[in-house]
C-alpha cells in the first residue's frame, strides 16, 4: 500500500490525514497526478515540495556533494565531505532542531537519508518514505511488511537506504529482495529477489547506483552463506554481472573451502562500496569467514573474506585485492568505508584508498593496484597480532578461540565497524570513531544448519566489560593522528562521522548526542541530546540556499539549520 499524508511537523509525529490512498495496481500516472495535487497544496501552505524527481547519471558523479546528498556516502569517493560551509566554527554554536520525522516500528534507525531538490528519501525496515526535505512532511509512504522467520542480523530488520537514478529509487528488503520504486510516487515498478537457494540470506545495506547498474550485497556473513556482490540492470532489473566471493571448487583460492564448504564460507558484502569513474572500478568490503571462531573447516586464508576487491565495473573482473585479517577467527568484518582520495603520500602523488579496519589497523593502499603502502594500529588494546609486514600480512600472536574462552583484543565488535568515516582535503586529516574494547572468545564446533547462526562458539557476545568509543583524527601525510576526542559512554554505540567545508566534523557521540567539532583541533563546540542511541551516520544538504545537517536517532529522524 502506498500512502500520501500531511504529517505535523511537530518534534513528534502529530496527526495524520490520510491525502489519498490507492492500491498498488493503480496506474502510475494516476499515483502521480495524486501526488502532485498533495504537493500543491503544500504550496500553497507555504512548504512547497519538488515532485520533479530525476537525477542525471551525471550528478551522480559530482563531487563532492552540495545541495543534494545522492547516495550513501553523498558521493562515490566515500569521504562523508559536504562542500557546503554555511555552518561553520563561528556559527555551529547557533545550530537548532527544525523537525523530527518519528518512524513506527523502528527501534533503531541504520539510514542516511538521500536528498534531491528538497525531497528526502528515508526507510526502516522494508518502508520507504518521501519528505519535504525542509518541513518534515510526509509526501508518500511506501509499506511492505517485514519478513518473518528470518535469523541474526537479517532479523532485525535494518535498512541502511536508497539508491537514486533518473525518477527511480531503489532498495534492499530484509529478505534480499531489490525494489525499485517510482521516487515520484512510491508506485512500486519491479521487485526481483536476488539470494535464494539459502535462507540464512538477508540484507541490510543501501544500493549503489553507478552509470546504468544498481550495486547490491547481502548480510549472513554468520550465518553460512556465500557471500557475492551483483549489478543489476537499473531499468529492467535484469542481472548484469554477479561476483562471488567464496570461489568454487577449482577457482583461485577453493584451497581454503573443502567439500561444500564454499556454498557456507560467508564474505557477504553487507555495506556500500565506492568507485573511481576514472578507473572504471568498483572497490567493495568483505565480511569474515563461516564458521566464525572455528578455523578447522576452513583452512588457509579463506579467500576472499575480510578483502576490499576492486572489480571492473562493466564485467565484475577482479582486478586485485587486499586481504586485511587471513583466515580470520575474530569477526573482523572488512566492509568498512574503502575512501578514495588523491594526495602526495611519502613524497608521490598516488591514488589512494584508505580503510579503517575493525582489526585495529589503518590501511593505506594504492587503488590502481592494491599495492600494500603502511598500516598503522590505532587502538591500544591489541593482542591478536604484534604488527603488520611489509606486505601487509598481520603478524599473529598465539591468540585465539578455545573451549575455556579466550580474551582477545579488539573485541567481537571490532576496533571499529561499519559506521562511517570521513575525509577532509581542506585539513587533510582522515576522521574515524574507534572502540576500545576486547572480548572473550569461546570455541565450540557446530555443524551448518540453515536456519540457524554460524559462529561455532557458546557465547556471541562475550565482552570484558564496558568499551570506550574514541573520535580520531588521522594525519595522512604524517602517519599519526592529530588529536583524539574520547567519548562517555558504554561503548555500544554506531554513530558515525561526517566533515565539511566549513571546518567541521560531525558524529553521534556515544551518550545519545549529536556533536559538532573543530575539524583541525577537535575542539568541542556543539551538541544535542537526541535521548536515544545513534546507530547511523550524519548527511547534510540544502534548500533554498539554506543549509541542513540530519542523522538518525533511535526511531526518529532529526534535522538541523541555523535560524
Amino acid at each position: 500500500m502506498v500512502r500520501w499524508v500531511r504529517r505535523n511537523s511537530g518534534m513528534r509525529q502529530g496527526a495524520h490525514r490520510r491525502m489519498c490512498a490507492l492500491p498498488r495496481m493503480h496506474l502510475v500516472a494516476v499515483l502521480c497526478a495524486c501526488a502532485v495535487v498533495v504537493a500543491l497544496g503544500q504550496e500553497k501552505s507555504g512548504t512547497a515540495i519538488s515532485t520533479l524527481v530525476d537525477v542525471h547519471p551525471d550528478e551522480l558523479l559530482a563531487q563532492p556533494p552540495g545541495a543534494n546528498w545522492l547516495s550513501y556516502n553523498g558521493d562515490y569517493t566515500g569521504r562523508r565531505y559536504t562542500g557546503l560551509e554555511q555552518i561553520n566554527p563561528s556559527n555551529v554554536n547557533q545550530l537548532r532542531a527544525q523537525w523530527v520525522f518519528h518512524v513506527a516500528k523502528s527501534g533503531e534507525l541504520e539510514v542516511t537519508p538521500v536528498v534531491f531538490n528538497g525531497v528526502m528519501f528515508v526507510t526502516a525496515a522494508n518502508d520507504a518514505y518521501a519528505l519535504d526535505a525542509r518541513t518534515g512532511l510526509e509526501i508518500w509512504h511506501y509499506a511492505r511488511p517485514v519478513t518473518e522467520g528470518l535469523i541474526d542480523d537479517a532479523s532485525q530488520h535494518h535498512n541502511r537506504g536508497v539508491g537514486v537514478w533518473h525518477s527511480r529509487i531503489y532498495l534492499e528488503t530484509d529478505n534480499a529482495h531489490l525494489l525499485c520504486l517510482d521516487a515520484r510516487s512510491g508506485h512500486l515498478l519491479w521487485d526481483v529477489p536476488y539470494a535464494e537457494g539459502n535462507k540464512n540470506y538477508g540484507a541490510t545495506s543501501a544500493p549503489l547506483v553507478i552509470k546504468n547498474k544498481v550495486f547490491v550485497g547481502t548480510s549472513g556473513g554468520d550465518d553460512g552463506v556465500r557471500g557475492f556482490l551483483a549489478a543489476f540492470d537499473v531499468e529492467t532489473g535484469k542481472l548484469a554481472w554477479r561476483f562471488w566471493t567464496i570461489p568454487g571448487p577449482g577457482e583461485v583460492g577453493s584451497e581454503s573451502w573443502p567439500g561444500k564448504m564454499y556454498l557456507r564460507g560467508g564474505g557477504t558484502t553487507w555495506m556500500p562500496g565506492t568507485f573511481d569513474p576514472e578507473l572504471n572500478t568498483v572497490f567493495w568490503g568483505t565480511s569474515n569467514p563461516a564458521p566464525d571462531f572455528d578455523g578447522g573447516p576452513r583452512p588457509g586464508d579463506d579467500l576472499y573474506t575480510d578483502c576490499v576487491l576492486a572489480l571492473d565495473l562493466d564485467t565484475g573482473k577482479l582486478k586485485w585485492f587486499f586481504q586485511f585479517t587471513p583466515h580470520d577467527l575474530f569477526d573482523y568484518d572488512a566492509t568498512e568505508t574503502p575512501v578514495l582520495l588523491d594526495a602526495v603520500y611519502k613524497g608521490e602523488s598516488r591514488k589512494l584508498v584508505v580503510e579503517a579496519n575493525r582489526n585495529g589497523y589503518i590501511y593505506v593502499l594504492d587503488r590502481t593496484n592494491g599495492k600494500f603502502l603502511s598500516a598503522t594500529p590505532f587502538v591500544d588494546k591489541l593482542n591478536w597480532t604484534t604488527g603488520i609486514d611489509t606486505q601487509g600480512r598481520p603478524i599473529r600472536t598465539d591468540v585465539q578461540p578455545s573451549a575455556a574462552g579466550t580474551l582477545v583484543c579488539p573485541g567481537f565488535e571490532g576496533a571499529t565497524n561499519w559506521y562511517s568515516p570521513a575525509y577532509n582535503p581542506d585539513t587533510h586529516l582522515f576522521y574515524f570513531m574507534a572502540t576500545e574494547d576486547c572480548a572473550t572468545y569461546l570455541l565450540k564446533p557446530q555443524e551448518f544448519s540453515e536456519g540457524h547462526a554460524y559462529y561455532a562458539t557458546g557465547v556471541k557476545h562475550a565482552r570484558s566489560g564496558g568499551g570506550q568509543k574514541i573520535l580520531l583524527a588521522y594525519d595522512l601525510a604524517e602517519d599519526k593522528f592529530a588529536w583524539r576526542y574520547p567519548q562517555v559512554g558504554s561503548g555500544r554505540s554506531s554513530g558515525g562521522v561526517m566533515t565539511t567545508a566549513g571546518g567541521l566534523v560531525f558524529f553521534g557521540d556515544d551518550a545519545n548526542s549529536f556533536e559538532g567539532v573543530d575539524g583541525r583541533t577537535g575542539a568541542a563546540l556543539w551538541h544535542f541530546q537526541t535521548g536515544q542511541t545513534i546507530h547511523a551516520s550524519p548527511m547534510s544538504f540544502a534548500v533554498s540556499g539554506k543549509q541542513y545537517i540530519a542523522i538518525a536517532s533511535g526511531d526518529n529522524l532529526f534535522t538541523f539549520a541555523l535560524p
